[in-house]
């Protein structure tokens, strides 16, 4: 039962969102017993859409308001009391929570029909709800014993969602390497939490800026929180689990891991950071650290890939990384009393937050519809589908622009913060050295070029290198619109950042209120307006030049021939240039960190037979460290087995000589 601390449940924002939230979560219940699956599919994907408009717009009235909002849940459980607060950092986060499961239960209806898996859709329709519903109490929770809870309902609602097509082998072993990490990262958020227990004498989360960070058991409460929700985050060398399960899982619930729940793992790195009001200058470099070495590592690993989807969830590698950058900096700002440094670090992690929740989803529902009228993920079979999906191909044009930074799309304006607060550095006295992200960060947007570059022309481009992608389909209204909504986001953000800025401006005052943000936002809002106008200009010349060539090409006499073939008579499609080709030199840069499986075929004799080539990226810290780990310990304690007779008069007197052993020592 709630009972309202403040406000009124009729009006009150907040009683709405939360409202929202459990409406989403019921949404596929009536899908479980009405007899056709069908209705049961359009009626969740309805209520959905219904709760998240209504969400988004108690979450934006939360957010402007500057106000934090209070009910207590009681719940008769001995842990203290459990109150569910949102203030302008959890109406942030709430923004991507509503969005994307709206967006992806209309998506669903064509990607994954009822008619066509009659077996899935139920349990995929109710778990879709469920993990949504989930992180959005979350962000709510601000008691530690029920935050765990809701933490492991969405785990394990992931966990469903992922194995949807369990028949796999591959699905199967993507679940539990999912398992291991999520439950690895929650026996360290056990540990965070009861020493948080243990400093502040209750289960309740401290309040903003209640305790000091200069004590060891801080530094510990620290790390362990940086652990358990980096391991959900992705940031490496947590990330063993994450390209395996975007890659297994429907497009449509790719979309919401990569786009949303990694971002509850960050949400939880910068609830924890506004507990302490003095971090000493060492967290923020560890942070960075590890963030600008997820980027690179975590690009690296995309550039090699094949697999469509396998390339975008490493990609999400790279963008947790830039996010955790910023938010290292900024904390390195908070510890030097740098506020330019600090508004330049939070302002470029919070709007990237944004932007990834924009084109990440737009990918994963791009990369859904490409599968579904290819029939493969593999990016090496595809080719020649943007004639048969022009729609499809223009979205998902836009979602490349955008992750690849360039302007005047949203991830140009979040990075571009980032390297202002990198050069920011050079007219002051301390931390000069963050320059030199500058040209790393530079590195990491060259590689997602390189990336999606072979991504969009080994897919949309030349000629079809598979019988079922020289006959693509286009996708239907229900998938296409929930991309042309995200496309719409990107381009709308880029076009006038300075609305972007203002939106993510009550999160930073709620992670620091001393800071002059309605100055600093106004200064460089400004800037990027500007930088914005000079983008669009030149996207309208470069329009203008293709309409020029177009309409010239139109009046001239048009005449066609046989190119020169290079000496073949007849040209295939496995003589065009393939995307494992055209990356890598790329990849060979990283050949002692992107591990592959080289085949090469050996040639005998003048006429040789037929060979195969293949160039196959593995998980390296995965299976060069993990796995070898997990054997040896499976080696270490594998004498156990030999006590497990399945005999009752042995355990019996196993439990005696325990016991007598317990005696002895006790006397």
């Amino acid at each position: 039962m709630l009972s309202a601390l403040q406000g009124s449940f009729v009006f009150d924002p907040a009683f709405v969102a939360i409202s929202a939230a459990l409406v989403i979560g019921c949404a596929g219940l009536p899908g479980l017993f009405l007899r056709k699956p069908g209705p049961g599919q359009i009626l969740s994907a309805v209520a959905t859409i219904l709760a998240a408009v209504a969400g988004v717009s108690a979450a934006m009235m939360l957010l402007f308001s500057h106000s934090t909002t209070t009910y207590s849940l009681e719940w008769g459980l001995p842990f203290g009391p459990c109150d569910l607060v949102i203030d302008p950092l959890s109406a942030f986060f709430m923004l991507p929570v509503f969005l994307v499961a709206a967006a992806g239960s209309l998506f669903a209806v064509g990607y994954w029909p009822a008619s066509e898996h009659r077996s899935t859709e139920r349990g995929l329709t109710f778990f879709y709800g469920l993990l949504a519903s989930s992180m959005a109490i979350l962000l709510t929770a601000r008691n530690g014993v029920f935050f765990i809870m809701v933490w492991e309902v969405m785990a394990l609602s992931a966990y469903f969602l992922l194995v949807t097509e369990h028949d796999r082998a591959d699905v199967r072993r993507a679940g539990i390497i999912y398992l291991i990490a999520t439950h690895t990262g929650t026996a360290a958020l056990f540990v965070s939490f009861s020493l948080l227990a243990a400093q502040t004498g209750s289960f309740m989360l401290p309040a903003s800026g209640a305790l000091s960070a200069l004590s060891p058991l801080a530094t510990v409460i620290a790390l362990a929180a940086f652990i358990g929700f980096g391991a959900k985050a992705g940031i490496m060398p947590l990330h063993t689990w994450l390209p395996a399960a975007h890659a297994n899982a429907p497009s449509h619930v790719s979309a919401v891991m990569s786009g949303v729940m990694l971002k509850m793992g960050l949400y939880g790195i910068f609830r924890t950071l506004t507990y302490f009001h003095d971090p000493p200058l060492f967290w923020g470099a560890i942070l960075t650290v590890c963030g600008i070495t997820s980027a690179l590592l975590g690009i690296a690993f995309a550039v090699a890939q094949r697999d469509l989807k396998r390339l975008l969830a490493c990609s999400s590698i790279e963008n947790i990384g830039i996010i955790t950058t910023g938010l290292g900096v900024a904390l390195l700002g908070v510890s030097s009393h740098n506020p330019v440094l600090m508004y330049f670090g939070m302002a470029g992690a919070l709007l990237h937050i944004l932007n990834h929740s924009f084109f990440k989803p737009l990918l994963f529902f791009g990369s859904g519809a490409i599968i579904h009228a290819a029939g493969t993920r593999e990016m090496n079979l595809m080719g020649g589908l943007g004639k048969g999906m022009p729609r499809v191909g223009f979205l998902f044009l836009v979602g490349v622009v955008a992750i690849c930074g360039i302007p005047p799309l949203n991830g140009f304006v979040s990075e571009f913060l980032l390297y202002l607060g990198f050069f920011s550095q050079l007219k002051a006295n301390s931390l000069i050295y963050l320059v030199f992200l500058a040209p790393l960060l530079a590195l990491v947007g060259g590689l997602a070029v390189v990336a999606f570059t072979k991504l969009y022309s080994s897919v949309f481009l030349g000629m079809p290198r598979s019988a079922a992608a020289a006959h693509p389909h286009e996708a239907g209204v229900t998938m296409l619109a929930p991309m042309a909504f995200f496309a719409l986001l990107c381009v709308l953000i880029g076009f006038v950042p300075h609305l972007a800025i203002r939106l993510v401006s009550p999160a930073i005052a709620a992670f620091n209120p001393q800071l002059p943000i309605a100055a600093l936002s106004a200064e460089y809002g400004a800037l990027l307006d500007t930088l914005s106008f000079f983008g669009v200009l030149l996207l309208a010349a470069a329009g203008a030049a293709a309409l020029l060539w177009k309409w010239r090409l139109g009046r001239a006499r048009i005449s066609s021939a046989p190119t020169w073939g290079c000496g073949y008579q007849r040209g295939t499609a496995r003589m065009q240039y393939g995307g494992t080709a055209f990356s890598e030199l790329a990849v060979s840069v990283f050949d002692g960190v992107v591990h592959q499986r080289i085949e090469r075929p050996v040639l005998t004799g003048i006429f040789p037979k037929g060979g195969r080539c293949s160039d196959i990226p593995t998980e390296t810290l995965l299976e060069r460290i993990v796995e070898p780990l997990f054997r040896m310990t499976g080696f270490l304690f594998g004498f156990l087995h030999h006590l497990q007779h399945g005999l009752m008069h042995i355990y019996m007197l196993y439990i005696f000589v325990t016991l007598f052993i317990l005696m002895l020592w006790a006397n």
